[in-house]
């Protein structure tokens, strides 16, 4: 159970959201001094010098030589894989997916290809068309190197709202029995993520029934709770797992905050106090405290804690907007001023830009 617990991680970080960056290798910016083929690559070198330059991430370096390459009849083996690697970086997801789907109608063997052509179609919000080219490499065992089908599989079953199939699949992943206590949580918080919110509650209730001391699962419930405003749920939840997995430092930062939305402040300034023992370098403890603080007309203390959560971060917009209050709230306008100004600078820096069609 130590091992699930550590597995799993604290408030949902499990898994990444599927992008680019986790489904590719990450490229190498080349030196200045690099020097750059410019030709195409001959059929009979397999095409290494084309993939050394999609491995570094000179896309359109590679894409440039492979042109000669296209225009030639028949086209050689292996070609239009390389073109939808290329374009699949450039997060050109439609004409990638061409590609791919090409170089398995000549090569229908290509278990690579195929599943490169899943991973993209899920992307595009295709699952369903998705699932069949992910379960061939799935059968085959066979997996590009940077790319974990069984992850991208278990989403597109998810999606498809095959949730046991989707369950299947993650525990391969992670190499769980697919119908052990582990299997079913981490289906749980991946339901979760993706807001599939009564199969997430179904299936961490049958983790609990399979395991009932198990570590997180009342916090996953607790967390469920809190998404859906039911905050006597997500307090009871919560307690329950302190009772069960006392010095999670996680744990404290999600009570304190059911607490807080409760109203119950002595309370949620006690839970967020255990918090910051047990989790000093997180900065969620110290931004709620502010919150406890400022609701309990405390702003010299919360002006304490949430300094240390800006030097901490000093990127996070919450930080200086909630320390803009407390110092407006201490009659310190100046730099109360200065933190809101820095607040709405930071939220605009990271709101969608919408853009003409």
């Amino acid at each position: 159970m130590k091992f699930c617990a550590e597995l799993l991680g604290r408030r949902g970080a499990l898994l990444l959201a599927v992008s680019p960056g986790v489904l590719t290798s990450v490229a190498q910016t080349p030196s200045a001094t690099t020097q750059m083929p410019t030709t195409a690559v001959a059929p009979g070198q397999a095409n290494t010098a084309v993939e050394k330059l999609i491995q570094e991430g000179r896309t359109a370096e590679a894409l440039r030589a492979l042109e000669p390459l296209t225009a030639q009849k028949p086209e050689p083996a292996g070609v239009e894989k390389l073109r939808g690697m290329a374009l699949y970086q450039q997060n050109k997801l439609e004409d990638a997916a061409a590609a791919f789907s090409s170089a398995v109608a000549q090569d229908p063997g290509d278990i690579e290809a195929a599943q490169m052509q899943g991973v993209t179609l899920f992307r595009m919000g295709r699952p369903a068309d998705a699932i069949p080219l992910l379960e061939r490499s799935r059968d085959q065992k066979v997996a590009a190197a940077n790319v974990d089908g069984n992850y991208v599989l278990g989403l597109c079953y998810m999606d498809t709202r095959r949730y046991d199939d989707a369950r299947k699949a993650f525990a391969a992943q992670y190499g769980f029995p697919p119908e052990g206590a582990e299997a079913y949580l981490l289906s749980a918080r991946l339901l979760f993520r993706r807001e599939y919110l009564p199969a997430a509650i179904a299936s961490a209730q049958k983790a609990l029934a399979l395991a009932p001391k198990m570590p997180l699962v009342h916090e996953l419930l607790g967390e469920i709770a809190l998404a859906q405003s039911r905050g006597e749920d997500a307090i009871a939840e919560f307690e329950q797992e302190r009772s069960i997995n006392p010095l999670y430092g996680g744990l404290y930062d999600r009570l304190g905050d059911a607490y807080l939305r409760a109203g119950q402040y002595d309370k949620a300034q006690q839970a967020l106090n255990r918090a910051v023992l047990l989790e000093p370098a997180s900065t969620g403890p110290y931004i709620l405290l502010g919150k406890v603080l400022l609701k309990q007309h405390n702003a010299a203390m919360a002006t304490m804690y949430l300094e240390r959560a800006r030097d901490m971060d000093p990127n996070n917009f919450m930080t200086h907007s909630l320390l803009g209050q407390a110092y407006r709230a201490a009659g310190r306008t100046e730099d109360a001023e200065r933190e809101t100004a820095k607040s709405i600078e930071l939220q605009s820096a990271t709101a969608p830009k919408l853009t003409k069609p």
